[in-house]
C-alpha cells in the first residue's frame, strides 16, 4: 500500500501514469467509432460462428468486434514484427542489426517493422472488408468509399502503433501490450453480465468450480511468467597489476517461459493463413472466397480437431522461438570470454551441451503449460457444459504478463529515486 501511495507522491511518475491513462482513453475513443454500413446483428452472428475472430479482437484492443476505424489495432504491427524476427534466421544482415548493433540497430529494425506494417494493414483491411461484404455483414460500397475505408482503417492501425509508442516512451509498461490489455479489460463488463444472466441456483456448484479454476489458472500463469532455473556461475580470479578481479559466484536465470505469448500468436497465425487465402480469393472471386471461408470455418469449429492442432502448434512454436531467442553456443562463448564457468562443467563445448539439455528440459514444462492455456476454453466448456463459462488462458496470460512488466518498470523508477534521495 505504501508503494502505491509513493507512486502518486512523486510528480514525475504520477504524470507518466496519467499520460498513459489518457492515451488509452483516446484509443478506446477511436475504437468506438464504427465504419459505415455495418449490420450489427449479422456481425454478432459472424463473430459467434468464428472463434478465431475473438482472438484477433484481443490484438485490435477491442476494435474488431464493432468494426471500428481501429478494427486492425496493433495486429498488423505484431505480424510485421514476427516476420522481421523470422527474417533474422534467413538474412545475416537483419540478425546483425537486431542482435549485434545495440540500441541504434534495434531502432532501425523497429523502423523496418513499422514500414512493413503499412502494406500488411492495407492487405488485411481490404481482404477482411471483402470477406464481410460477401458474407452480408457489410453493405457493399462504391469503389471510392471502399478505398477511403481501407485508407482510414490503415491509418487507424498506424495511429494505434503511434499511441503504443507514446505509452512505451513513458517507461511504465509496454505500449502495444497495454493497448491489448485495455481491449481485454473493456470486454469484462459484458462477460460478467452474461455470467449473471445465465446463473441459476442449480449451477451454483459449477460456478464455484469455475471460480476455483480461474484462481488456479491465475496462479499458474504467474508461476509460468516468474519461474526460472538458476544455473550457478563462478568466475575465476584474475590478477591485473596490484588488483585482483573475479572469484565471485553468481547465477544465470533460464526462464520457464522464454517465448512469452509469441507461440500463441504464431499458432493463431497458422490457423488464420487459410482464412487469409480466403480473403485474397474473395478479392479475386467473391463466390470462391466465401465458399473457401465456409469450409475453413466448419473445419476449425470442430473443437476436438481445433484443440489438438492448437496445442501441438503452441508446443512446437515454444521450442522454435526459444531456439531463436536463446543461443546456447553464444551464451557459452560469452561466459568463457568473461572468465566464467559452471561448477563441474568444462568451458566450451561441454558448457554448450549443458545449456542445450537444460533449456530443452525447462522449455518442455513451459511448452506444455502454454499449450494447456491455449486450449483452456475448450477444456472448461467440455467439463461444465456451459457456453458462457470460458476462461481465456490467452487473455489471462496477457493480463498477468503485462501487469507484472508494468509493475517492474514502475518499481525500478521508484528504486532509482530512492537511491538519488540517499545521495
Amino acid at each position: 500500500m505504501n508503494r502505491i501511495l509513493q507512486i502518486f507522491r512523486i510528480p514525475e511518475i504520477r504524470n507518466k501514469i496519467l499520460i498513459v491513462l489518457g492515451v488509452l482513453v483516446a484509443y478506446r475513443f477511436f475504437a468506438a467509432i464504427p465504419i459505415p454500413g455495418v449490420d450489427a446483428d449479422r456481425l454478432q452472428q459472424y463473430f459467434n460462428s468464428n472463434q478465431l475472430l475473438g482472438f484477433l479482437n484481443f490484438f485490435s484492443g477491442g476494435g474488431l468486434e464493432s468494426l471500428s476505424v481501429m478494427m486492425l489495432g496493433v495486429g498488423p504491427y505484431i505480424t510485421a514484427t514476427i516476420i522481421m524476427q523470422l527474417l533474422t534466421l534467413i538474412f545475416p544482415k537483419f540478425k546483425q542489426l537486431y542482435y549485434e548493433e545495440g540500441a541504434q540497430g534495434r531502432a532501425k529494425f523497429n523502423q523496418y517493422s513499422r514500414m512493413l506494417t503499412v502494406p500488411l494493414a492495407v492487405l488485411q483491411a481490404y481482404g477482411f472488408l471483402a470477406l464481410l461484404m460477401s458474407s452480408g455483414v457489410l453493405d457493399r460500397p462504391d469503389a471510392w468509399l471502399l478505398l477511403t475505408t481501407v485508407v482510414v482503417i490503415t491509418a487507424g492501425a498506424m495511429i494505434a502503433v503511434w499511441l503504443g509508442e507514446l505509452i512505451t516512451e513513458q517507461k511504465v509498461g509496454n505500449g502495444i501490450s497495454l493497448i491489448i490489455l485495455a481491449g481485454i479489460v473493456a470486454g469484462l463488463p459484458a462477460n460478467v453480465r452474461l455470467l449473471l444472466l445465465s446463473y441459476t441456483p442449480a449451477k451454483l456448484a459449477t460456478y464455484i468450480g469455475f471460480l476455483l479454476v480461474l484462481l488456479l489458472v491465475i496462479f499458474g500463469v504467474v508461476y509460468l511468467n516468474e519461474g526460472e532455473r538458476k544455473v550457478p556461475v563462478a568466475y575465476a580470479r584474475r590478477v591485473r597489476g596490484m588488483k585482483m578481479f573475479g572469484g565471485v559466484s553468481s547465477y544465470l536465470p533460464l526462464k520457464v517461459n522464454q517465448a512469452g505469448m509469441i507461440p500463441l500468436i504464431f499458432a493463431i497465425s497458422v490457423f488464420l493463413f487459410p482464412q487469409f487465402i480466403a480473403q485474397v480469393m474473395t478479392a479475386i472471386s467473391p463466390g470462391v472466397g466465401v465458399k473457401l471461408n465456409e469450409i475453413v470455418t466448419s473445419v476449425l469449429n470442430n473443437r476436438m480437431f481445433y484443440g489438438i492442432i492448437y496445442f501441438s502448434l503452441v508446443f512446437a512454436f515454444t521450442y522454435f522461438y526459444t531456439s531463436i531467442t536463446f543461443n546456447p553456443s553464444e551464451v557459452a562463448k560469452n561466459l568463457q570470454r568473461g572468465g566464467g564457468f559452471i561448477p563441474g562443467i568444462r568451458p566450451g563445448e561441454m558448457t554448450e551441451e549443458f545449456f542445450k539439455k537444460t533449456v530443452n528440459r525447462v522449455t518442455f514444462f513451459g511448452a506444455v503449460f502454454l499449450g494447456l492455456i491455449a486450449i483452456l476454453p475448450i477444456i472448461v466448456q467440455a467439463i461444465t457444459g456451459v457456453a458462457v463459462l470460458t476462461v481465456s488462458g490467452t487473455a489471462l496470460l496477457i493480463v498477468v504478463a503485462v501487469a507484472l512488466e508494468t509493475m517492474r518498470q514502475i518499481d525500478s523508477q521508484l528504486t532509482v529515486r530512492e537511491y538519488e534521495g540517499i545521495q
